[in-house]
């Protein structure tokens, strides 16, 4: 079982021997399945320099070089073409682990940092089932050895730092995170200084490599789960992913809107209103955003019952910072589908607080007619005439407290003839504005 063969170069050559090779492995491993007390004190060095001899090996050369994001629908991962034999080396070492005859404490002599080491260079594989064994493999060794625990997280914490800041490609950062994702659901309270370094400086800059997309979900749930057992990591945390929110990809703003919903269903209230103003300043971008996915996402959010709570509670700050791109791409989003879903959001707010959406809407309206001055007081006199006409147009400036004013503050800059001209048209713009 120590004799390797060449499945790259000459596949067809030493068939028979292949085959002996396998069936052996195969015969171990049911073997050691199915009896107990085989595990004796001598087979502990040769079942660690079997496992050595035919997994630590120097992989191939990666098919994506440049780091591109990958795609699962797309691109095909190379396979390792040795995997009939190093499949049944896993199954046999991962069988040897979870025996119940297995001593880690006399393991440990053979299975040392040295081991874990070339154990984690693996993860670089290609081949997606052998990532899922050493995945399996790492999780067993970290959970029998306690010695090597702060040593395994280092070299995680080693690859991930190498992933972000020098080398943007590592084909086994989702398998890690999913190591992680159980390990951080093990940590005790009140979680240690390191752990909260960890989440600040390891997990949360992994938001901004641009192949977030092939371990997003795994990243998110070790983030949340970080939330769940420290409630105050949640402002730094929420900070930091608005820091890195995508300015020009919208596939990976919608990635980012997943994660925050994820963090607001467990954030605790007293924790919401410290991040709530910048949070839904955030929001009423992506709600206007031209991207379609992107605005649904955002607006999905008034569909979850908790977030809900969490804005009735504190409408008097969010409304204002939501209303006026909730108003406006009401009326100007080229999706019908978002239309349906930004009324419904001014739906529920307006039952939430009639008179503070009032209020906004009035805020909102007169802020419109402000800026509509100001566009044209540059060159009052060459623009009267579409001002006045344009005004006429708004069934919403109707009340004279709205009307008067404003052709008062249009009339004001002209001369004798352009005031002559001006009076008939505000007379008009009267007439349409009250009479339409």
């Amino acid at each position: 079982c120590c004799v390797l063969f060449d499945f790259v170069s000459d596949p067809l050559s030493d068939l028979k021997w292949k085959e002996v090779k396998r069936a052996a492995l195969s015969e171990m491993v049911e073997y050691i399945t199915h009896n107990r007390n085989v595990i004796t004190e001598p087979i502990y060095p040769e079942v660690v320099h079997m496992f050595a001899v035919n997994m630590f090996r120097t992989l191939p050369p990666s098919s994506n070089p440049t780091g591109a994001e990958f795609d699962p629908e797309e691109d095909e991962p190379t396979l390792e073409a040795a995997w009939p034999h190093l499949q049944l080396v896993y199954e046999f070492f991962l069988r040897f682990l979870e025996s119940p005859d297995f001593q880690p404490n006399i393991a440990k002599k053979y299975i040392d940092q040295k081991f874990v080491l070339q154990l984690l260079e693996l993860f670089d594989s290609e081949d997606p089932r052998e990532r899922d064994f050493l995945k399996t493999t790492l999780h067993r060794i970290y959970g029998k050895f306690l010695g090597l625990r702060a040593y395994i997280r280092k070299q995680i914490n080693n690859i991930f730092y190498r992933f972000i800041y020098e080398t943007e490609h590592h084909n086994g950062i989702a398998e890690l995170l999913e190591i992680l994702g159980s390990i951080i659901n093990g940590f005790a309270l009140p979680l240690k200084e390191e752990h909260k370094i960890f989440l600040l400086k390891v997990l949360l800059p992994l938001h901004k490599v641009k192949s977030l997309s092939v371990y997003h979900p795994q990243l998110a749930y070790c983030v949340v789960q970080f939330l769940e057992k420290d409630s105050t990591l949640t402002e730094p945390v929420v900070m930091a992913l608005l820091k890195y929110w995508p300015k020009t990809h919208s596939p990976k703003e919608v990635m980012f809107l997943n994660e925050l919903e994820e963090i607001l269903d467990v954030i605790e209230p007293s924790e919401f209103v410290k991040v709530m103003e910048p949070l839904f300043r955030q929001l009423a971008k992506c709600v206007s955003s031209p991207h379609f996915q992107v605005a649904e996402r955002a607006l999905y959010y008034w569909n979850n019952e908790y977030i809900m709570s969490l804005i009735s509670d504190n409408a008097a700050k969010i409304l204002p910072i939501m209303f006026p791109s909730l108003y406006r791409n009401s009326k100007t989003h080229w999706n019908k589908t978002i239309h349906g879903l930004i009324y419904n959001a001014l739906k529920l707010f307006m039952e939430m607080n009639q008179k503070l959406f009032d209020d906004c809407t009035q805020q909102f309206k007169a802020e419109k007619l402000n800026n509509f001055l100001e566009k044209d007081a540059a060159n009052p006199g060459a623009q009267c005439k579409r001002s006045l006409e344009q005004l006429s147009l708004h069934p919403m400036l109707t009340s004279a407290c709205f009307i008067y004013p404003v052709l008062f503050s249009l009339m004001l800059p002209l001369g004798s003839s352009q005031n002559t001209f001006c009076v008939f048209s505000a007379l008009h713009c009267v007439h349409m504005c009250m009479f339409s």
